[in-house]
């Protein structure tokens, strides 16, 4: 990315399509200035992996979903030829092993962090 471009991130609820979490994540990552993508509830890896390809996003996280998902999601990506999107967990046990490419923000997290360690 260019210092011109913006940061472009899917985020998806576990709970219910206005999970308060993602609402949450979504708006503080769009303060911090990114460009957000709200999906809701993914109905699975497959639909949350071709919103990702569909808004040519550079991250995709959810809020206190289980990383699986986001592993999953990651295969799906790398099945279509995309190998750099980030995944991203908001919260969520702390410790255990995450799936690979997967990384995890605590809560309470600076949204402006997120979206520094994202830009990276």
């Amino acid at each position: 990315m260019t210092a011109t471009e913006r940061l472009r991130v899917v985020v998806a609820g576990p709970d219910a399509p206005e999970d308060p979490r993602a609402v949450s994540l979504a708006r503080a990552l769009r303060d911090a200035g990114a460009e957000v993508v709200l999906t809701g509830v993914p109905r699975s890896a497959v639909a949350l992996a071709a919103t990702v390809l569909q808004e040519d996003a550079d991250a995709v996280g959810v809020a206190g979903a289980p990383p699986e998902l986001l592993a999953a999601v990651l295969e799906q990506l790398a099945a279509a030829g995309v190998d750099d999107v980030t995944a991203f967990v908001l919260g969520g046990p702390d410790g255990g092993e995450l799936p690979a490419g997967v990384r995890r923000f605590a809560d309470g997290t600076p949204p402006a962090d997120v979206v520094a360690a994202l830009d990276r």
